[in-house]
């Protein structure tokens, strides 16, 4: 993960997407978070930023360590409180002991981090048999570079679709998320990330790809006519006993 730019940076993700600033994640992330992570006793929420999954896991009763390899991150996830333990620390190399946890979570992080595969690795080394890994991703397909929603007035009728870029094509770029605000995203095929869980004895339970909150369409309305279109992906992983 590019750290750098996630220190330099890390006062806009905390002011644009936690403390119910951001309609996905109020109105549709914690939400599948919380319906996914009950019943979770032990959990690792692996990319933790100011650590708001972490808090509603542990407001739901489990013991937390939220792990974020940005310093920024980290302290701004310790002054909120609220019962979990942060640390900071790389997903490829978690600074938890094998078997620790019955669950582990890492929401929109995957597609920030090179060694994807070294880091699924790591979720499964930290999972007790049996247990669950709650997977979020901005959805590969429809996230891919150079995708995004297309208007035509060109044509005659008039035509909507949403472009899709260079699927299976591994690439990492640096976005202008907004103005002076630079992030590295790492696209990868739905496939590298499944066949990278089933390697590592994570077993596909399920799959969600939600459509875009009401909350989202009203900020975003150019989205408006794309109400179909997933701009989320959910996994959920049980290790093999």
């Amino acid at each position: 993960m590019t750290d750098g730019l996630w220190e330099a940076h890390a006062d806009w993700w905390q002011a644009e997407f936690t403390d119910g600033a951001d309609p996905e994640y109020t109105e549709q992330i914690l939400p599948l978070a919380a319906q996914h992570l009950r019943g979770v006793r032990r959990l690792v929420d692996i990319g933790t930023g100011e650590g708001q999954v972490a808090r509603l896991a542990a407001e739901l009763g489990a013991q937390v360590v939220g792990v974020d390899p940005t310093w920024a991150q980290v302290v701004e996830a310790r002054r909120r409180g609220r019962g979990p333990l942060y640390v900071q620390g790389q997903a490829a190399h978690l600074p938890v002991r094998s078997g620790a946890a019955d669950g582990a979570l890492a929401c929109l992080v995957f597609e920030h981090i090179d060694a994807v595969d070294e880091a699924i690795a790591e979720v499964a080394r930290i999972l007790e048999p049996g247990g669950r890994f709650v997977f979020f991703l901005n959805h590969p397909l429809l996230q891919t570079p150079g995708s995004g929603w297309i208007d035509d007035q060109v044509l005659d009728p008039p035509e909507q679709y949403w472009r899709v870029g260079p699927y299976l094509q591994e690439e990492a770029v640096v976005e202008e998320v907004r103005k002076d605000v630079f992030i590295r995203f790492v696209h990868r095929p739905l496939s590298r990330y499944v066949n990278a869980l089933i390697g590592h004895g994570l077993r596909l339970e399920s799959m969600t790809e939600p459509p875009p909150p009401p909350g989202f369409l009203a900020k975003a309305t150019e989205y408006t006519e794309a109400a179909t279109i997933p701009r989320l992906l959910v996994l959920v992983c049980r290790k093999s006993p």
